[in-house]
């Protein structure tokens, strides 16, 4: 460390998407909940205060919580006391910015998650004199490249939105080396302010356990063929992906019919919050009702029972900045089928944790399902794999590599006449 590098002391991270305190797993709370959160606790526990602004949605919210000790959750009044769809958000903006800037204390640098936010950080940060680390977490031509002018796609506003934000920030955080060459190739973003940093998962929580233990503790049949979907219900996650290849399994098993169980754990997320029944409907269009459970979002220690029951989780994302539930499920021993899109490439590492699957055809996921639970040597080597592969995300990592990073973007500010 230099005169030139100091270490912050204080962060100003920015969530206005969602909470830090709202449940992963429905509505917009998902993987950026848990990395705003899980990097601060462990900021917080190397002496980095943070203070997390998100806004006030909700009446007679407190105006501060403590998260835990260093760590504040302070809620911004900006817009009406309650959820609004993200695409008012950008309306409120300003008069976010405006509470921010409000709030009195020092900061070393602003953080902001997701590119509403960081149109508040690039405002507080000029203001304030810190530099603004941005990270991205989805990118909207990522997502219309995948759902071209369709249910989910981007609007231009938010194109608009994030070309300005990527321009303003003074360090880039992506979470893959993809993202990054999207980053540089989508957005003519400065290489040099580009800097890969993988997310983490709490190896203390997710970690292998008894699977017969699992079961008996969520109800499910000990001889059970379990797949599972968990996240956000969004058709860019495509959990009817896993509906269809499900089906195709079955037809091609009809054996199977005892023993099958389809779960999906989480909430309608986006263009699913409009039609809550979408997976009921379907399995009972499809012949699964029988064999599908739909649960809701539950929190990390149970998440975490989830995989240790599941034969294989299925990550079939239409587009993935990185892939956090398949890292998670491979730290409890369990291989990952997932797209081989985005992050997912890094976050599973092919023929050796799981299988990465070329295209959405539902077919071809269920041909790969078949032919790991008809070999069960395979299914034994993939889970040692899961479990070597996952050990090497730790949060510990992460967090000093962003310290590296705001030391950059602090002694770059500082440099400029």
């Amino acid at each position: 460390m230099t005169a030139e590098a100091p270490t912050p002391h204080r962060i100003a991270t920015i969530s206005v998407l969602t909470s830090p305190l709202a449940q992963p797993g429905g509505g917009d709370a998902g993987g950026l909940n848990v990395y705003v959160v899980e990097t601060a606790r462990r900021f917080a526990a190397v002496g980095v205060q943070v203070d997390i602004f998100t806004r006030a949605a909700a009446p007679r919210l407190p105006p501060v919580v403590e998260l835990c000790d260093g760590v504040l959750v302070r809620h911004v009044p900006a817009g009406p006391a309650r959820e609004i769809d993200k695409g008012a958000l950008p309306r409120v903006l300003g008069e976010f910015a405006d509470g921010m800037l409000r709030t009195r204390g020092e900061y070393d640098v602003v953080h902001a998650h997701h590119w509403l936010s960081g149109r508040v950080g690039a405002l507080v940060a000029r203001a304030r004199g810190v530099p603004l680390v941005q990270s991205m977490h989805s990118l909207g031509l990522v997502k219309n490249a995948v759902l071209p002018g369709g249910e989910g796609s981007a609007p231009m506003l938010q194109i608009a939105g994030e070309n300005a934000v990527i321009a303003a920030a003074d360090r880039l955080v992506a979470n893959t080396a993809q993202e990054s060459d999207q980053l540089i190739a989508l957005y003519g973003a400065a290489p040099e302010r580009v800097h890969t940093v993988h997310p983490g998962v709490d190896l203390t929580l997710f970690r292998p356990g008894s699977r017969s233990q699992a079961r008996a503790r969520l109800g499910i049949p000990e001889d059970a063929v379990v797949l599972l979907f968990a996240g956000r219900v969004q058709r860019l996650k495509g959990p009817d992906i896993l509906m269809r290849a499900a089906a195709e399994v079955l037809r091609a098993d009809p054996d199977l019919g005892h023993r099958l169980v389809v779960a999906f754990v989480g909430g309608p997320s986006g263009d699913g919050q409009a039609d809550p029944d979408q997976l009921t409907k379907l399995a009972t269009d499809l012949g699964l009702g029988a064999h599908v459970r739909v649960e809701p979002p539950c929190p990390h220690p149970e998440l975490a029972d989830w995989y240790r029951a599941a034969t294989l989780v299925v990550v079939p994302s239409r587009a993935e900045t990185f892939g956090l539930v398949a890292v998670e499920a491979q730290a409890c021993g369990t291989p990952v089928v997932a797209a081989a899109v985005g992050g997912l490439q890094t976050a599973v590492r092919g023929g050796v944790s799981g299988v990465l699957v070329e295209g959405h055809d539902p077919v071809r996921y269920a041909e790969v399902i078949r032919e790991l639970m008809h070999n069960p040597a395979r299914l034994a080597t993939l889970r040692k794999g899961a479990l070597s592969h996952a050990a090497g995300f730790g949060w510990g990592e992460a967090v000093d590599r962003l310290i590296a990073v705001y030391r950059a973007a602090i002694a770059g500010v500082r440099g400029q006449p």
